[in-house]
């Protein structure tokens, strides 16, 4: 038999977590001491076991007591779970996403440096450069500053991908 104390620090929670479990019939000691002290079984330890793996999950306490409860087929439950996660991935992303761009925004302006991809490709080819001339420019400025070149390419609101085989190509044909 284990003590509350015991059980808990096992498993890495508070006692407080183990009464609290109790008081919602999740997991209920096995036994009391003479004392009256809470005892739980090996039975209840495998189940505590059991609820932190679901836990780990983000599974919230009800859904963890209706899989306990169910004992068979578990999967929709799990199956939901899933598919939250999936949005809330989607979501995160997107907020990711709009940070980068504001965080480039504001990189941008303090640098000076306020032009776009698309602008800056139009303002070389006003010059009357073709392709072959941008790669030229391109191939120049990796082989005299590849970290300007990096930094200069971020300013312009271009992906690392295409950073990547920006500065690929132009190292190929130095």
């Amino acid at each position: 038999m284990y003590s509350i104390g015991k059980l808990a620090s096992e498993h890495g929670l508070s006692r407080g977590t183990l009464l609290h479990y109790d008081r919602i019939g999740l997991l209920s000691p096995s036994g009391r001491s003479n004392a009256g002290y809470r005892l739980y079984s090996e039975r209840d330890r495998a189940r505590l076991k059991q609820i932190c793996h679901y836990r780990s999950t983000g599974l919230k306490l009800d859904e963890i007591s209706l899989l306990l409860e169910k004992g068979g087929d578990t999967s929709e439950i799990l199956r939901q779970r899933c598919q939250l996660i999936s949005q809330q991935i989607s979501q995160l992303k997107q907020q990711q996403h709009r940070l980068l761009a504001m965080l480039n925004n504001s990189q941008l302006k303090e640098s000076g440096q306020i032009l776009s991809k698309a602008q800056w490709v139009a303002i070389l080819r006003n010059c009357g450069m073709d392709d072959a001339a941008m790669w030229q420019w391109h191939r120049e400025f990796e082989r005299a500053e590849p970290e300007a070149h990096t930094r200069f390419l971020q300013s312009l609101g271009i992906d690392e991908a295409e950073i990547q085989h920006i500065k690929a190509r132009s190292v190929r044909a130095i």
